[in-house]
């Protein structure tokens, strides 16, 4: 989509970093920490899941999310949820934002269908009036019409992800983030829950998407954000270039240097907007008829005087 420069990003993070701390008093306890205090064994292990992540993203776009497990990619949708807090750095959010980080959470095994249904709807803030309203479309558009008086702790996997995402896509938010959401289900209901969130989006929501699926990355993101090891390795429009390399570096494990293909681009673009120079053309002058007949005399002259000697050489003898 193009971009208006005036337009303030709905969404902006500055150097964001989380660290996690393992082994203190809060995650040990008071009377293991004073021990461990008392003996000189007390350790604090620091972990940082993201490190200085920085983009912004503006209305309708689609930010996807790729690298591999351990990237730091649902630590940094938590903080831009507002679930975490940065440790440094901070999340600049101008919209509602509505969060599928995790679509099985909220279900009670024993309870029914139906009745989860109300549950998980009245969890996501909807009113009773709306689930009235929508049920019958929640549980149509899950394809779980024959089984809305089944225990739910009896449906399979999939069954179980497709109701939680018929019933997380009802919202209407001003920013939807998705973790790995559009791979519930079959084929089927996977194409159909890509088509739910591009009329979504179509109808202006900004999204960001976490998926492991490149070629699902590509079909619906105008933006791309990879990470590894929490760290950002590139953020930009060029969807095409930055799968290219994601899918190298899968097979790789080598890491592109973006700085490097960016200065290529740029070279190649150059020589192909350069104006090429001419060269003028060999201009081969033609002779006029007095010019050729005097050359061909003048050829022809040394001949005809030895020709004139032998004879008088011969008349002599």
């Amino acid at each position: 989509m193009a971009e208006n420069k005036n337009e303030k990003p709905i969404l902006r993070l500055d150097n964001v970093s989380i660290r996690y701390i393992s082994g203190d008093f809060k995650e040990i306890g008071i009377k293991e920490f004073l021990i461990r205090k008392i003996t000189r064994k007390y350790q604090v292990k620091e972990f940082w899941a993201d490190r200085n992540v920085s983009f912004s993203i503006n209305r309708g776009d689609m930010l996807g999310i790729i690298g591999t497990n351990g990237a730091g990619k649902s630590t940094l949708l938590k903080a831009i949820s507002g679930i975490m807090v940065p440790t440094e750095g901070y999340v600049e959010c101008n919209g509602k934002i509505a969060a599928l980080l995790e679509l099985g959470s909220g279900f009670d095994g024993d309870l029914t269908v139906k009745e989860n249904t109300y549950l998980r709807g009245a969890m996501l803030g909807y009113t009773r009036k709306f689930m009235d309203e929508t049920y019958d479309e929640i549980i149509k558009f899950a394809e779980l019409e024959e089984y809305q008086e089944r225990a739910f702790k009896h449906l399979s996997s999939g069954m179980k992800s497709r109701l939680a995402f018929s019933i997380a896509s009802l919202v209407e938010p001003d920013i939807l983030i998705l973790d790995e959401v559009l791979s519930v289900g079959d084929g089927a209901f996977r194409a159909k829950s890509e088509a739910k969130m591009k009329s979504i989006i179509q109808g202006g929501a900004t999204t960001i998407l976490v998926s492991h699926s490149i070629p699902q990355v590509r079909a619906m993101c105008n933006k791309i954000l990879w990470l590894d090891h929490g760290k950002q390795i590139t953020f930009g429009d060029d969807v095409k270039l930055i799968c290219d390399e994601y899918e190298k570096y899968l097979k790789t494990k080598v890491l592109p240097d973006f700085k490097a293909i960016a200065e290529q681009k740029k070279k190649a673009a150059q020589q192909a907007t350069a104006p090429k120079a001419v060269t003028p053309a060999k201009v081969i002058p033609t002779a006029n008829a007095n010019t050729s007949a005097k050359e061909t005399a003048a050829t022809n002259a040394p001949s005809t005087q030895a020709t004139t000697n032998q004879n008088t050489t011969e008349t002599k003898n």
